[in-house]
């Protein structure tokens, strides 16, 4: 890539990531500047690059009463400068109809500035899988997943199918707690830490089954690296290349990306790593708001949209309130409108509204991975969005 004008600055490491062991300068230049972690692979920007246009709606002034008892100002006022300073947001780039409402930008941050994904990254790889459905790389949802990844025959993957991995329902046993130092996710980290290419994978193969795919819900980031190795292996490309191809160029993106890879030259980690500017996040975004068309033409197949942003239903019956890898929402005015998240550690936010047509990319420093939201985020932008004028 070109020069960044953050690239000298001092940074922590992965397992202070993992921690939340970082003073807020060290996490801020850490989170904008993770390509220098691990080996990485470039998305180029568009040569065609898609102005933001300036909506003539804006943000007007508010204050409001948080009344949710998992917040920490229960019961009390606040407004957009509480939200920033409380929720450590570092940016934050509003769409409304497409066209920018409202941006802002913290810590020396501006519109240049690449910001760590983490879990946001997932939602863009269970995207990739849809397009590789309609492409016909990949001829069904419900196909097993080994006839892509034949590396986990033999394995508790053996019988599930890319529904069970998007969704995150195959009954392979997993912990995900970041914190934990003997935690499957940990242990997954510590493969990647190792640079082997194939060592990601090894880890998900050792797993063992906790129950028959599709009964039981596990949020594992290890199955979303299962399911970028479905798309490289339906398609023989990098997901870089094959985000390139499919959003990154024909879609207009301003500005480069980067993906972690799990060896130099090797593959994407799909759960975690991607680097982007927040308006690109905000129009990768309104891609997905749009139901993946460009100019004019559906890139993904019929009732995707519906389907991974709404409630997954187990074999059993139960409903989970996880889609293909995007969150729904889980405040009663964000149901009504049939809202969804992506959602990554330290409070990375892309949250889409279809019934208000807004998109709403935020970066964050909290200082532990998770709960540390001092408001919620979903309330936040219910109110920020009745006051688009």
């Amino acid at each position: 890539m070109s020069f960044y004008r953050h690239e000298k600055e001092q940074i922590g490491t992965t397992d202070n990531i993992y921690n939340g062991d970082m003073f807020p300068d060290l996490a801020i230049n850490t989170f904008r500047n993770i390509e220098r972690l691990f080996p990485t692979r470039t998305i180029p920007a568009s040569s065609s690059p898609k102005p933001l246009q300036s909506s003539s709606l804006s943000l007007h002034p508010f204050k409001s009463q948080i009344k949710d008892e998992s917040t920490q100002i229960a019961d009390q006022s606040y407004d957009i400068y509480d939200y920033v300073t409380l929720n450590s947001i570092t940016g934050m780039v509003i769409l409304k109809q497409g066209e920018l409402v409202y941006e802002n930008y913290q810590h020396g941050n501006g519109p240049d500035t690449r910001w760590m994904s983490m879990s946001v990254a997932k939602s863009i790889t269970s995207t990739l899988v849809g397009l590789a459905i309609k492409d016909g790389y990949i001829n069904s949802i419900d196909d097993p997943t080994v006839k892509y990844v034949p590396s986990l025959q033999g394995s508790a993957y053996e019988g599930t199918t890319v529904r069970h991995i998007l969704a995150m329902n195959s009954g392979v046993k997993w912990d995900e707690t970041y914190t934990n130092p003997e935690s499957d996710r940990r242990d997954f980290l510590r493969a990647q830490l190792s640079q082997k290419h194939g060592s990601l994978l090894q880890v998900m193969a050792n797993l063992p089954r906790n129950g028959d795919p599709g009964t039981i819900h596990n949020y594992s980031t290890g199955e979303t690296t299962i399911a970028s190795e479905i798309v490289i292996g339906a398609t023989q490309k990098k997901l870089s290349t094959y985000l390139s191809e499919k959003i990154w160029e024909p879609y207009g993106m301003e500005s480069p990306a980067a993906w972690w890879l799990d060896s130099p030259g090797g593959n994407e980690i799909g759960g975690s790593g991607f680097s982007a500017t927040l308006r690109d996040y905000a129009r990768f975004g309104q891609f997905f708001l749009e139901e993946g068309k460009i100019a004019g033409t559906s890139t993904l197949p019929d009732q995707w949209f519906e389907l991974a942003s709404r409630p997954t239903t187990l074999d059993n019956g139960e409903t989970v309130n996880y889609g293909l890898m995007w969150w729904p929402a889980w405040t009663d005015q964000s149901k009504q409108h049939r809202a969804f998240q992506a959602y990554g550690i330290h409070g990375q936010v892309l949250h889409i509204d279809p019934h208000e047509q807004v998109v709403a990319a935020i970066s964050s420093a909290r200082p532990k991975p998770l709960g540390t939201q001092s408001i919620d985020d979903m309330l936040f932008l219910e109110d920020l969005m009745k006051n688009i004028k």
